[in-house]
């Protein structure tokens, strides 16, 4: 009679955080080569990406997990490229918020259209995997969670 194997023991948190560093390696290599092929370097790239909104230097630094000083050479260099532009914050006119140019709209989406093409098994998965995966992830990281609509 033939006999199922033994299911695997539970990942350990240990196991578990080994595996979203191999993980994030993973993306980030993909990410870098993705930005490269615009010219872009890997902090240029995440840049941009974190430009859904226009956002101030200093929540760029925070998110970048950087230096503002950092962020102001980002910055310049993406600016001289049009592709992003600064412009003064409506309540607080003495800060400047940085915003994506269409042009930096357009390289954006070609990253992530980049990024989706080596990164097809997401597309693989069910819509109720997607949801657990995302319901996972913020349970985990409650911090990151994108507010519901």
């Amino acid at each position: 009679m033939h006999q199922n194997p033994p299911p695997d023991p539970p990942a350990t948190p240990i196991e578990l955080m080994d595996q979203l560093a191999r993980v994030a390696a993973a993306y980030y290599r993909h990410f870098a080569a993705a930005a490269a092929g615009r010219g872009l370097t890997l902090m240029q790239g995440k840049t941009l990406s974190l430009l859904t909104r226009p956002r101030s230097m200093r929540a760029l630094a925070g998110l970048l997990s950087c230096d503002a000083s950092n962020v102001t050479g980002i910055v310049d260099r993406l600016e001289g490229r049009d592709l992003v532009r600064r412009e003064p914050d409506p309540a607080d006119r003495r800060i400047k918020n940085i915003a994506l140019t269409d042009e930096g709209e357009r390289t954006v989406r070609s990253i992530r259209a980049d990024l989706m093409s080596g990164l097809t098994a997401l597309e693989q998965l069910s819509d109720q995997d997607r949801t657990a995966l995302r319901a996972l992830l913020d349970r985990a990281f409650p911090d990151t969670a994108v507010p519901p609509a």
